[in-house]
């Protein structure tokens, strides 16, 4: 099946097997013997064949008839040197459930290694506080594309196929509890097996990775001021020896810090 939708699809777009080959970064003969189902290609390079040829891997495999993704699963699979090019879709609250937008806020870009297997990602903003400390209000999460998951994962879970919501899921026998890291008044959601079933409930993602932009605000003109950071590992001496922590600085003030003692490395 990948060799005939290789090779069909090469010649709809009128690209020669040279031109392909060098765009997925193989060698000539190497593509050509994908397309005779003499050889199978990486996975990384089945991401770049699914690019290049801008389809999806599951066309290639065979597992759907649809030649052409959504929009969503293009940018999904996008290809951008040594690393995959993802959108963030839009707000997810981590609050009282909301409607989760569907339109590209923005871009993050995930190791190209991550796509090993097949795995897919997508990333959502966060809106609200019930998964604080961990998350923060306006954190960018990156979620890999799954419809289960394990008993304690933080899930991007849908409930009525609109609601999108963010929480730890805890499953017990009779169903699952949606629970946020907050205690300070948020509440967790008992769902029964039921409910899961004729609401319906689905989880369409696990969270993999934090992207947070650092800010701070002042109150002057009511307005929020960004402030370029970089994140440094405070080390102060002790009678223990060494020991600190990593911290978000200004830069502004790094230069004033270095020169402070008790600071050993910045």
């Amino acid at each position: 099946m990948l060799n005939a939708r290789l090779k069909t699809r090469r010649e709809m777009l009128g690209m020669t097997q040279a031109e392909v080959a060098r765009r997925v970064h193989v060698g000539s003969d190497s593509y050509n013997k994908y397309e005779r189902a003499k050889a199978q290609p990486s996975n990384e390079t089945l991401l770049l064949l699914a690019n290049v040829l801008e389809t999806s891997v599951d066309y290639l495999l065979g597992r759907t008839g649809q030649l052409n993704s959504s929009a969503r699963d293009r940018h999904t699979h996008e290809i951008k040197g040594n690393a995959i090019r993802i959108p963030v879709l839009g707000v997810i609250p981590a609050g009282v459930p909301l409607e989760a937008i569907e339109e590209v806020l923005d871009y993050e870009e995930v190791p190209i290694e991550w796509g090993r297997g097949g795995a897919e990602y997508f990333a959502l903003k966060i809106q609200g506080e019930s998964m604080f400390p961990k998350y923060l209000d306006g954190d960018v999460v990156i979620f890999q594309k799954a419809v289960d998951c394990d008993n304690g994962n933080e899930c991007a879970v849908i409930v009525n196929g609109y609601d999108g919501t963010f929480k730890k899921v805890i499953k017990q026998k009779n169903g699952i509890v949606l629970q946020p890291l907050n205690p300070n008044g948020f509440e967790p959601v008992f769902l029964s097996n039921d409910d899961i079933m004729s609401l319906p409930v689905r989880i369409v993602g696990i969270a993999k990775e934090i992207r947070r932009k650092v800010s701070q605000s002042t109150n002057s003109s009511n307005e929020s001021k960004p402030l370029s950071t970089r994140r440094v590992f405070r080390a102060a001496s002790s009678k223990m020896g060494k020991v600190g922590g990593y911290t978000e600085m200004p830069e502004e003030i790094l230069d004033k810090l270095k020169a402070a003692p008790g600071i050993d490395e910045i």
